[in-house]
Parts: structure tokens; sequence; C-alpha cells
């Protein structure tokens, strides 16, 4: 009974202490929440893509569910175990509440040929 207190009191205190900041969603790398942001601010985040396969993975193509939202990859072919960033932008002007926004990226891979990675944001306006 003590360690299911213990760990529901650094449960409590994780989520009382990260309150409002952002971060990536508990055990999903595929989704960053920005928490509350002002309208018109430009936010940056970061997804790290491992080829976790054992041949090599070709990126053919990437993109966004809207023009607020652009990427950039550093390199287009992976090999087995190797890593990209995928650098994001989401500019919020013009959004109001909570906001999603998609990035897709499209592979070679015929088992997850779409990749797709979440950003959100709570949009307050000015």
């Amino acid at each position: 009974m003590r360690k299911i207190s213990l760990v529901l009191m650094i449960i409590f205190a994780c989520f009382t202490g990260c309150a409002g900041q952002a971060q990536e969603q508990a055990g999903d790398p595929y989704t960053f929440d920005f928490g509350k942001v002002k309208e018109g601010q430009v936010m940056e985040h970061s997804f790290i893509l491992v080829n976790k396969s054992v041949k090599v993975l070709n990126i053919k193509n990437t993109g966004t569910s809207c023009g607020c939202t652009v990427l950039e990859v550093g390199k287009k072919i992976l090999k087995p175990q190797e890593s990209v960033v995928i650098k994001t932008k989401f500019n919020s002007k013009g959004y109001s509440g909570p906001t999603l926004q998609y990035i897709y990226v499209y592979t070679d891979d015929l088992d997850n040929p779409l990749i797709r990675y979440i950003i959100k944001a709570d949009v307050i306006k000015q």
C-alpha cells in the first residue's frame, strides 16, 4: 500500500510541476504539446525519426496539414538504427483555442509507409 501511495504522490508531483510547460505526451514520441501560447507566436520543435528496421529507410516525401506549419528534414536516406531530426515550426497567427497540426513523413517501409507526428497548442488571443 505504501508503494502505491508513493507512486501516486510522484505522479501528482510531476503533473503539478510540469503544468503549462511544453512537453512530449507521456510515452508518445509522435506528439508534442506546446501548451498555452500567445496568438502570433512561432513555436519550434524537433522530432527524432529512428530507422528501427534492418533495411535502409527512404523518406519519399513530407507534408503538413496546413501552411501554418513547416518542416525540415536533414536527410532522406537512413541506414538501420540511424536517425534524423525533423524540425517543425508552427505559426499560431490567426488561431484561437485548442489547435492540432499534423506532420506527415512518407517512407518506402511497406509495413509503415506513413508516419504522422502531431503538434498541439492552446492559442490565446492577445
